[in-house]
């Protein structure tokens, strides 16, 4: 089973996420619990709780179809104390939020180096942040997501995965998004199906599809292997409908929310649609 959707919009309550996900027949969707480019927000209330509760299960959506985000100022791998002690906190917060509203998966960037210590030390920095975290919490995995390389951004390699993985100690817990722009940018070619099943068997081998709990389903408009991250809608950019349409059709990807962060929401309902009927289509066509 495939579970296709889009990034919505929680505006006006978190309730309405699923709701607007509902509008676009999507089956899987992503969020933010709370204002992405803020470190602190107001507690979840009773109601805000029940009410998306309730909204998921009118839907039916169960918390495998969704993938909430964290917020974009938090650095695992910071290499300054107290900035790093500031990230952790808001990343013990985020992932009490997912166990309030009952949902099993927290999507994250790993972090950045900024120049100041080196790769190995900032993974591993990493890894510790995630197993202090894991220990405070229950039921939610920590999902990792892939980056374009920007900057002194960590996780454009599979390899940089592998090694924060291996630092975590509850592996049940841990596991990873790929995000095809940004495999793309970092230098894994999708733009054949023969060069998506080469990028994705790589990814077996080195990480393991035993650890994909999640897909961001981008073309990209920035050129392969430039390290930049600048999204296309389907079949626009760079990317092409090969490697969507592999996707769709490999069993390896099923029974995960695979979402869009497209640039133009007006035809996220038809992207969702032409996503799903390449499960049926010819693999020549």
């Amino acid at each position: 089973m495939k579970y296709v959707g889009a990034h919505v919009s929680a505006a006006g309550g978190l309730a309405n996420a699923a709701i607007r996900a509902a509008e676009i027949e999507a089956t899987a969707f992503a969020l933010f619990t709370k204002n992405q480019r803020q470190w602190r927000a107001a507690a979840l209330t009773a109601d805000v709780i029940d009410n998306f509760k309730a909204a998921c299960e009118k839907y039916q959506y169960g918390p495998g179809q969704i993938l909430p985000h964290d917020s974009y100022l938090i650095n695992l791998g910071h290499p300054v104390a107290e900035a790093l002690e500031k990230s952790r906190e808001a990343f013990l917060d985020e992932i009490q939020r997912c166990e309030q509203l009952g949902l099993t998966l927290l999507n994250f960037h790993p972090g950045s180096h900024l120049m100041q210590i080196d790769e190995d030390a900032c993974l591993a920095r990493i890894a510790e942040s995630i197993n202090i975290t894991l220990d405070k919490t229950q039921g939610v995995t920590a999902v990792i997501e892939n980056t374009a390389g920007q900057g002194s951004n960590l996780g454009f390699k599979f390899e940089h995965l592998a090694a924060i993985i291996d630092g975590v100690e509850d592996k049940s817990r841990v596991g990873v998004c790929i995000d095809t722009c940004h495999a793309f940018a970092a230098g894994y070619d999708l733009r054949t199906t023969e060069a998506t099943k080469n990028t994705f068997d790589e990814f077996g081998r080195i990480v393991g599809f035993q650890y994909l709990r999640g897909m961001h389903l981008n073309d990209a408009k920035s050129a392969f292997g430039s390290r930049v991250d600048r999204h296309h809608s389907l079949g626009e950019g760079n990317i092409g409908h090969d490697a969507f349409r592999f996707i769709m059709q490999d069993a390896r990807f099923d029974g995960i929310p695979m979402v869009l962060e497209t640039i133009n929401p007006d035809i996220w309902a038809e992207e969702i649609a032409w996503l799903k009927a390449q499960q049926t289509a010819d693999q020549a066509a």
